[in-house]
């Protein structure tokens, strides 16, 4: 068996306790075509971890619900990889990455991958003269609180201090709503009307490229963003917009980063 062929195990864990948000996020990832070496696993946080995470409380709170249930060992001996589905800079992939350290498992979550992604998708370098506008990417969330923290949280990644510091980078737009409401909280035109609106914002912004969904519960709303798009810069450019699940792009992300530590490391 070739290095590509070899099994990738994944565990997909979900730090709230919605099992319909856990089943969308791994509907999301096998509509995408696995490939037959990368297993998948979900885990649903237990029933004391908040429902949908909507703020920092939440983050904290789900945070500590999991690490005591979660058994270490029994994943540094099963998975491979360790996605966090949850959009956010969620403590988790710190906590677990440190007592994962000495194994061979890596930990990201869906904001983290999304962020790589989508700066792979855009040009690396403007082009085409001094006239010509740097492609952008933005995110378009849930509620208001995320607007700050994900902002934070991408000049965290990016290693700039004081904000993204990043013509690359559109900014953040929420939809008002929170990640239990894109499933079943609300109804379907709400979140459409919601959805539209938020991503208009973001595509009002510059010439962006690349648009984030920042939230798991989002995953299977790309036609809804794909139409905004459409409306906003016409069929043609609509279409060449990016639009990235950060659980996609997680699960693609690290059954590579997998595979490539076992190129270069082993």
């Amino acid at each position: 068996m070739t290095l590509q062929q070899a099994t990738v195990r994944v565990l997909v864990l979900n730090p709230n306790s919605s099992t319909s948000m856990t089943h969308g996020v791994e509907e999301a990832i096998r509509s995408i075509g696995l490939p037959k070496s990368l297993q998948l696993s979900t885990y649903t946080a237990p029933a004391e971890s908040p429902a949908s995470i909507n703020d920092g409380g939440d983050l904290e709170n789900s945070t500590a619900v999991v690490l005591g249930s979660f058994d270490i060992e029994h994943a540094a001996q099963n998975y491979d990889a360790i996605l966090v589905a949850c959009f956010s800079v969620h403590p988790l992939v710190t906590e677990l990455s440190k007592r994962l350290a000495g194994t061979k498992v890596h930990v990201t979550g869906i904001f983290e991958a999304s962020l790589v992604t989508a700066l792979t998708l855009l040009p690396a370098y403007p082009f085409g003269g001094p006239n010509t506008s740097t492609k952008t990417w933005g995110i378009v969330t849930t509620g208001k609180f995320w607007e700050q923290h994900l902002t934070d949280g991408a000049a965290a990644f990016l290693g700039h201090q004081g904000g993204p510091q990043s013509s690359k980078f559109a900014g953040v737009y929420s939809t008002g709503l929170d990640a239990g409401d894109f499933h079943g909280g609300v109804s379907p035109e709400v979140i459409r009307a919601k959805l539209k609106e938020a991503t208009k914002g973001l595509l009002n912004s510059s010439d962006v490229g690349c648009i984030v969904m920042g939230c798991a519960g989002m995953a299977g709303l790309e036609e809804i963003i794909r139409e905004a798009a459409r409306d906003q810069y016409g069929e043609e450019a609509g279409n060449r917009v990016f639009i990235v699940d950060g659980v996609k792009a997680g699960a693609g992300l690290l059954d590579q980063a997998v595979k490539n530590a076992r190129l270069f490391q082993e």
